[in-house]
């Protein structure tokens, strides 16, 4: 009786901290949404001009800005987007328009693979909050741009032009294919879905390690469709993790599950996530590549911790196992809660975005340990999609 006793109290004790801890995170959540609204108020007030969009700070804390051509620029008026829905502030609404409009002709824009992180991100999010037949035009408009760059031997959308490979495809690229799937069920062409489709398969077939770990560059032959060459553009080194093209790789294929049903894909969602999270240091916050060789003195990336955790709440919704399924869901709360704290969150630093320490492109020194615009973004997404846990 003793021990039933005893069994009894200590699964109270474990409910009661499971429950301080989770009050402890909506605490720091909903803190760290208002310093969000603050900074993205002052942001908008900051630029003041629609054809400009934040990107990454400079050393006074204030933002470099972007032309609507970059593939940055979606996530400013998606930030909007969020923090409307969020507050549901008119001001919010009224400058997400703005920023949105902004976009319209990058709906034409048949130079990049980017068209799902430029359109989807600023007209995708109005469109969920506010349909309209404009914000529809735009993005089927979109797709259909996007689909441009598919090539059938080889099976991907073409990522660069003008770059060291004939037909590089990045993993990245994963990303974007929630326009075209979202594009084929919404009034588009359904040939947009056996695009979407195709290039996840060759994707899951050539971009991964046995272990779960992502490439971030192939390259193509465009005769034949074999893999040319396996290299890294932004991480450390070819046979490296670059920590960021992991968190995409996980995000783009949990979306890829989520228009498909394809159990293929959850599984590759899964596996790439079981590599991330095996490879976490103790604040669950990534350094920029996993295996860069001066850990622990190597910057770490916000963004690819932001982007995993909004991942992994999605992810966990999927899966079946209650064990995976709370590891994901546990993984991604440890994220948030490293997230909404110092030194992460740029509050009482002269950082005008929401996070500080991410890294753009260390090879290149570019953008490294500073505040970048689609860090912010998943921020603030993966924290919307924390409160509507079990809503």
């Amino acid at each position: 009786m003793r021990h039933v006793l005893l069994a009894f109290l200590i699964t109270l004790f474990v409910l009661a901290s499971a429950s301080a801890q989770t009050q402890g995170l909506d605490a720091l959540v909903s803190h760290a949404l208002k310093f969000a609204q603050q900074q993205a108020r002052q942001t908008v007030s900051e630029i003041n001009d629609s054809t400009k969009f934040a990107r990454s700070t400079m050393p006074d804390g204030s933002w470099k800005t972007t032309a609507a051509q970059e593939w940055t620029s979606g996530f400013f008026p998606g930030c909007l987007w969020y923090l409307h829905e969020n507050t549901k502030d008119p001001f919010f609404k009224q400058a997400a328009k703005r920023w949105t409009t902004g976009m319209a002709q990058e709906q034409f824009d048949t130079g990049t693979h980017d068209l799902g992180f430029k359109i989807f991100d600023s007209y995708g999010n109005g469109y969920r909050l506010y349909p309209s037949d404009e914000y529809k035009k735009v993005i089927l408009q979109a797709a259909q741009t996007l689909s441009k760059r598919f090539n059938p031997i080889v099976g991907c959308i073409k990522s660069w032009d003008n770059r060291r490979w004939a037909y590089p495809v990045i993993i990245d690229n994963m990303m974007n294919l929630e326009l075209l799937f979202w594009s084929a069920e919404n009034g588009g062409s359904k040939r947009l879905r056996e695009i979407g489709i195709k290039h996840a398969e060759t994707t899951m077939k050539n971009h991964f390690r046995p272990d779960g770990s992502a490439y971030h560059v192939l390259g193509y032959d465009t005769t034949d469709g074999t893999v040319i060459v396996r290299n890294t553009h932004q991480g450390y080194a070819d046979e490296s993790v670059w920590a960021r093209g992991q968190a995409w790789a996980i995000y783009g294929f949990t979306l890829t599950y989520r228009f498909t049903h394809d159990k293929r894909f959850l599984q590759t969602a899964q596996r790439a996530a079981d590599y991330f999270i095996g490879h976490l240091p103790s604040d669950h916050v990534p350094y920029w590549d996993i295996m860069a060789p001066e850990i622990p003195n190597e910057p770490r990336d916000v963004s690819a911790a932001a982007i995993t955790a909004s991942a992994l709440f999605e992810l966990s919704k999927y899966t079946e196992s209650k064990p995976k399924k709370a590891g994901y869901l546990g993984t991604a709360k440890k994220i948030l809660r490293s997230l909404c704290s110092a030194p992460y969150l740029a509050e009482g630093t002269n950082s005008h975005a929401v996070l500080n320490h991410a890294v753009g492109s260390k090879p290149a020194q570019s953008e490294v340990d500073v505040s970048i615009i689609y860090a912010d973004y998943y921020f603030i997404q993966a924290m919307l999609r924390y409160q509507k846990l079990g809503k």
